[in-house]
């Protein structure tokens, strides 16, 4: 009986066996997942950070001021869509005078580029009407303000939803 060690001699090179290419696959997908976070990094617009944050913060109680207004008018609207037709009814105190066009902005919650902003003109009654530039699904965050920037509504819409979006003013405290 022989107590030798044998080493088996294997004349292989490096590059035939599987285990150097078992232990280089891990590095290699975080590379090529890096690269394409990377990718979609670049490419991809979050559009959430604004680069005037300071003056948009300055403006807060300007707008602040105009939801107020729009609390001591009294206004109310109703916003219905019928494809790319949208139809708002507006209503105010009695002794409040209604503007003969309005300003309805669509902003996206996450997508600023999808953004809109309509031109309504007045049909008589509180009834305003406008059209769409692009079709809208989800929600949206809405703006609806005078032609002279004294008052303004907001709220958010779900726009596939059978219901008229209402909005109410917050009555001054």
């Amino acid at each position: 009986m022989s107590n030798s060690m044998t080493l088996r001699s294997n004349n292989q090179p490096w590059y035939k066996e599987r285990w150097p290419w078992i232990l280089m696959a891990g590095p290699a997908v975080v590379v090529v997942a890096g690269i394409i976070t990377l990718w979609l990094a670049v490419v991809s617009n979050d559009g959430l950070v604004t680069d005037d944050y300071y003056k948009q913060g300055l403006a807060v109680n300007q707008q602040l001021r105009r939801e107020h207004q729009a609390g001591s008018l009294g206004l109310q609207a109703d916003v219905m869509r019928a494809g790319a037709n949208v139809r708002l009814l507006l209503r105010a105190e009695e002794n409040a005078k209604l503007p003969t066009a309005i300003t309805l902005k669509l902003a996206h919650p996450t997508r600023a580029g999808q953004d809109q902003a309509l031109q309504m003109t007045s049909e008589g009654q509180g009834f305003f009407s406008g059209k769409l530039a692009a079709e809208v699904t989800g929600r949206w965050l809405v703006s609806i303000e005078d032609p002279a920037g004294q008052w303004r509504l907001q709220g958010d819409w779900l726009t596939d939803s059978e219901e008229p979006l209402r909005l109410v003013a917050k009555a001054d405290k």
